[in-house]
């Protein structure tokens, strides 16, 4: 992908993602002259980076990506019986196997093993551990044919485990991800990053059911998208 086109794919300004090209930010190489990037590492760089990147930037990922000005992402993707406010898990592989297990009571998982393979490998890399006690496991690359739809799993381990975060807290908070393509991956990544970096992490721990966890994080959701009218 060529410079402008990075810049488009990602919601930036070209003169910035040249400078942040520049100072050996972004993947990119200079062919000829020019820059260029690779499409999967600037994926994986996103994945890794986002929590990093200014508000301002998330917004204008999440605007790229989306297919309409009020796209409802999360309302899309997490159904009732994909949250479990009580969580069984003691460390970071039953947090995988138990939230696969969870994304199963859907019944649009085909691919359980396939699941937890990808997970396990994507935090063996880097953890997806967050500041603030949350976390968004999420394979490297979409899954189209492990699932029958996108879908989010949203979990509390009330008790906190260690998941390697950047500020040394526990984890207590988890949104598995489990897309189809790139465009829907890397939406939810945005999405979930804006809709946290709010009082959502506090009401979901108050919270005392799954109905009222979900309704929690879709009236921050509506939040988002009525500021954008």
């Amino acid at each position: 992908m060529t410079l402008a086109e990075i810049a488009r794919h990602i919601g930036m300004d070209a003169r910035e993602v040249k400078k942040l090209a520049n100072r050996g930010v972004l993947p990119g190489r200079l062919i000829g002259g020019e820059w260029r990037f690779n499409r999967m590492q600037m994926l994986e760089w996103l994945q890794r980076e986002m929590h990093s990147l200014d508000e301002r930037h998330i917004h204008n990922l999440d605007r790229a990506l989306s297919e309409k000005d009020e796209e409802a992402v999360i309302s899309n993707f997490l159904a009732t019986e994909a949250i479990d406010m009580f969580l069984p898990a003691r460390s970071r592989p039953s947090v995988l196997r138990e939230l696969v297990k969870l994304a199963q009571k859907t019944e649009m998982v085909y691919d359980p093993d396939g699941i937890i393979e990808a997970l396990e490998k994507r935090e063996a890399d880097a953890p997806t551990a967050l500041p603030g006690g949350i976390a968004f496991p999420h394979p490297r690359q979409p899954l189209p044919y492990a699932t029958a739809e996108p879908m989010l799993c949203l979990a509390r381990v009330p008790a906190g485990i260690p998941y390697g975060a950047p500020d040394g807290r526990l984890t207590d908070l988890f949104i598995l991800v489990c897309c189809h393509d790139e465009r829907e991956h890397l939406l939810a990544l945005a999405r979930l990053a804006l809709v946290f970096n709010s009082d959502l992490p506090e009401a979901l721990r108050e919270a005392e059911d799954a109905e009222e966890a979900l309704e929690c994080i879709l009236e921050t959701e509506r939040t988002l998208l009525r500021k954008r009218r």
